[in-house]
């Protein structure tokens, strides 16, 4: 190409690129004007990761009740389907960890669950365990009826058809389409809970996720519709201090700052809340990490100690 060519190439090409970066950082900030604002029937500032499980033992009732008593908004939980067919909140299928039994939930029938351990690991918290009275696993229809106003959100960790359709049954049931989210992070899972139940809101998934940062460093997300009501996704330090502290390269404080850099980006968050999509940050231990979450664009941030997200709120709005 001679040089009259490259000159006339980025003639044209030049304005196009910079008009097209005006146009999608101002519609970044302005999203009303090609989207309508989502309409949630729920905004939840405080969720309880599996129920509060650093103050109570996770998934039970007295878990649930816990955090519900400590101002809670939203309960995060996972679940299961037993061999007789009833709905069962738990986070593993395998019951190892939480009750020392190396048996499935699917291979027993309710009656044959066993208890969960008198003390259990915090898995977001090393070192520290919680405990209570309730040990006995929580049933789906148990949660719904007890608490009927509390929005849920129910992770799906399985491609179980009929797990799916009764968990939708039940959404049904007890007239919670609204205020009840499926989450997942393998995106075939959630397309099914979407084809079986597509009255209920839902969450981005790991591949979804991954594709809203493309749009967004592309300059694309403005253009795009997005389905999600909800961004739940960890806080960085947190993966990093939970999952792979023996790997040294992987606690490094650049790796780690460079992982936030790229995912934690205040203008995407404030993005999505204009677009009426809420980003909640997980799972926030310290106050440090409630800080973080929120300061740097989150609507809401998870916590397994309720009291703790509580106390923070109390504090910096009496402070604000």
């Amino acid at each position: 190409m001679g040089l009259k060519a490259r000159m006339s190439f980025l003639y044209f090409i030049l304005p196009a690129l910079g008009g097209y970066t005006l146009t999608s950082l101002y519609l970044l900030k302005n999203p009303h004007i090609i989207h309508k604002r989502k309409r949630t029937a729920f905004y939840c500032t405080h969720i309880s990761h599996r129920g509060g499980c650093g103050e109570r033992i996770e998934s039970t009732m007295e878990a649930f009740t816990h955090a519900v008593e400590q101002g809670t908004q939203m309960i995060e939980l996972d679940c299961h389907l037993t061999h007789d067919g009833h709905v069962v909140v738990s986070h593993d299928e395998n019951l190892l960890r939480q009750t020392g039994h190396d048996v499935t939930i699917s291979s027993l029938n309710l009656q044959d669950l066993p208890l969960y351990k008198e003390r259990l690991e915090v898995t977001f918290k090393a070192g520290h365990y919680s405990s209570g009275a309730d040990r006995q696993f929580a049933l789906l229809e148990d949660l719904f009826r007890k608490f009927p106003a509390i929005p849920v959100s129910i992770e799906i960790k399985e491609n179980n058809s009929p797990l799916i359709e009764k968990v939708s049954d039940l959404v049904k049931r007890y007239n919670r389409e609204d205020i009840t989210v499926w989450a997942s992070v393998n995106s075939s899972i959630m397309k099914k809970c979407c084809r079986v139940n597509d009255s209920m809101p839902y969450s981005f998934s790991m591949n979804r996720g991954v594709l809203l940062l493309l749009l967004f460093y592309s300059g694309l997300l403005p253009f795009v519709p997005l389905g999600e009501s909800l961004l739940q996704f960890y806080l960085p330090r947190v993966i990093n201090r939970t999952f792979i502290p023996e790997k040294r390269i992987l606690r490094n404080s650049l790796l780690v700052s460079l992982l936030e850099k790229v995912t934690m980006r205040r203008s995407l968050f404030k993005h999505l809340a204009a677009r009426g999509i809420q980003v909640h940050l997980f799972v926030c231990n310290k106050d440090e990490d409630i800080k973080a979450a929120f300061e740097v664009g989150a609507t809401g941030v998870m916590t397994d100690y309720p009291s703790l997200l509580t106390s923070y709120l109390c504090r910096n709005r009496s402070q604000d």
